[in-house]
């Protein structure tokens, strides 16, 4: 027998798309030989509807379609995943169809409710296993965050289930893909039954999907592996119940995955929302650069308009800089000097800022005037503002609202500094497009003569290290402390990270890349007068 995995790319709410797709994918199998085709998790409407799943017309769209879908793969068995609204109740549901017809349906058992997951919000824990026979194997069913847990397979191996299939959506954060294997691994070996696990691939808001699908055998053995972050599908071969050992993909380094997963969710954000291409400020440093690459990798370079605003502060070499990648990448390339605006604005404001010293007001001024220009330039040609701020910096507020802040979509949003620079490099490993300069000079804001960086921040390798720690592994001051870093930098970045909830509150929604981005799954209070002891 043959089975095949579908990992495609879903839309979140096109019904008539996402069946096009499954349909697509079905065909393909079919010619290849296989008899059973698994989709991933709710394939049908795309993963998360969030409170689309509120709507009881959401429900009655997706069972018409999944009654059409089943009439147009009357030649070959196909699990797909989808929303049920049965009895006052809704379920998180996989359906089996089969000669047109939908012959069996299981209702998830494990509802997520952590990180970005909300399902219990939606949804009612199913409680019955699912077993199908097909071509004299029984085949179980489990929805992702099933599998995590013993009892459901357990319950579909009592149910006498010779092979479990896992639909799945589960996002993307680098190093994901181990703990994948590990937890199917186990639940692979405790039953006795190869696991074939299909995921979810492409960008849906701040979440990336990577595929990765794969199989594992009854002795916990890998036996398939697709590519990482690509629509793809596998055919999978099964004798006397048993996996035959097929294609493995090679891993790929976390600087591959990760700049792959930035250009997929760049290209799924503008693609899916039907933006006509993007813009954003080039100021000749490492993150507007870095944004740059990714704009272009994910889109084309016909996409995508550069513009480099200079302010009185801005060096030479940042001009030159901003000039060089700007042909190197061949993109639309424009210079507006805001000298004019910002002494306007200067003397506006003067007679109420009379003998009052210089400080970051004028420093912001400098980039709510890029923000301005940059939002007209969107509003006259549709095209989206990507804005270029990293987590570092939304990290500890060195930001500006309204300003480099202002825009649709931040691409290095859940990006450190330090992965900036990394990722930087990795880029020019595929072909030279960033200047070596943007690379190895002083970071700077260039907002006040001779600024930088570290002015006002602890030296990137630091402050990185204390964020990971505190935002993404929740650890408290002292045990930041007891790892070797000072207690004044410590205290200095969580002070910074508590009194700027406000700023990452409005900031644009950006790829989520760890496993604690500053998205669904960071969220503190604003008002709040709890601080962490020293």
């Amino acid at each position: 027998m043959k089975i095949a995995i579908a990992q495609i790319n879903c839309t979140v709410g096109d019904l008539s798309g996402n069946a096009s797709r499954i349909i697509a994918a079905a065909n393909q199998a079919k010619a290849q030989g296989a008899t059973l085709l698994l989709t991933p998790e709710l394939s049908l409407c795309g993963y998360p509807p969030e409170d689309l799943l509120l709507r009881e017309g959401f429900y009655e769209a997706c069972d018409k379609a999944l009654v059409t879908l089943a009439r147009h793969l009357p030649d070959i068995t196909v699990v797909v995943g989808h929303p049920v609204s049965a009895g006052g109740q809704r379920f998180n549901a996989a359906s089996v169809l089969q000669q047109g017809e939908i012959i069996a349906t299981y209702h998830k058992h494990k509802l997520p409710n952590y990180s970005v997951f909300d399902e219990e919000r939606y949804f009612t824990h199913g409680v019955d296993a699912c077993v199908f026979e097909h071509e004299g194997i029984r085949f179980g069913l489990n929805i992702c965050a099933d599998v995590w847990h013993e009892m459901p397979a357990k319950l579909a191996k009592r149910a006498g289930a010779q092979v479990l299939l896992v639909l799945n959506a589960s996002p993307y954060h680098f190093e994901k893909q181990l703990s994948r294997y590990d937890v199917v691994t186990e639940r692979a070996r405790e039953n006795g039954m190869p696991v074939i696990y299909a995921n979810l691939v492409g960008g849906q808001d701040e979440l990336v999907f990577d595929g990765a699908s794969f199989a594992i055998s009854a002795e916990g053995e890998l036996t398939h592996q697709l590519v990482s972050l690509e629509e793809a599908l596998a055919i999978i071969e099964l004798q006397n119940g048993k996996l035959v050992p097929g294609e493995i993909a090679d891993p790929i380094p976390d600087e591959a995955s990760i700049y792959k997963a930035l250009c997929l969710g760049v290209q799924d954000y503008i693609g899916k929302n039907r933006f006509p291409g993007v813009l954003l400020g080039l100021s000749g440093g490492i993150d507007s650069a870095l944004t740059l690459a990714v704009a272009v990798d994910a889109l084309g370079a016909d996409k995508v308009h550069a513009v480099m605003m200079p302010s009185p502060y801005t060096a030479q070499i940042s001009l030159d800089d901003a000039r060089e990648m700007a042909d190197i990448l061949k993109v639309r390339y424009d210079e507006l000097d805001i000298q004019p605006t910002f002494q306007a604005l200067q003397d506006t404001l003067h007679p109420l800022f009379r003998n009052l010293a210089p400080d970051t007001t004028e420093e912001n001024l400098q980039a709510r005037i890029r923000g301005t220009l940059l939002m007209a330039l969107s509003n006259k040609s549709g095209a989206l503002v990507l804005t270029t701020g990293n987590k570092s910096e939304m990290t500890t507020g060195y930001c500006t609202l309204y300003g480099d802040m202002a825009g649709g979509f931040a691409v290095l949003k859940d990006v450190s500094k330090t992965w900036v620079y990394r990722l930087s490099s990795y880029r020019n490993t595929l072909g030279h497009v960033i200047p070596d300069r943007i690379i190895t000079r002083p970071p700077s804001a260039e907002l006040r003569p001779d600024q930088t960086d570290q002015d006002s921040l602890p030296p990137y390798d630091v402050l990185d290290a204390i964020m990971t720690c505190y935002v993404e592994q929740n650890q408290s001051i002292p045990e930041i402390i007891e790892q070797g870093y000072t207690e004044s930098d410590v205290q200095r970045v969580v002070r910074l990270i508590r009194i700027n909830e406000y700023k990452r509150r409005q900031s644009p929604v950006g790829i989520r890349i760890t496993d604690r981005g500053f998205g669904k799954d960071w969220r503190y209070p604003i008002t709040a007068r709890y601080q962490d002891s020293y």
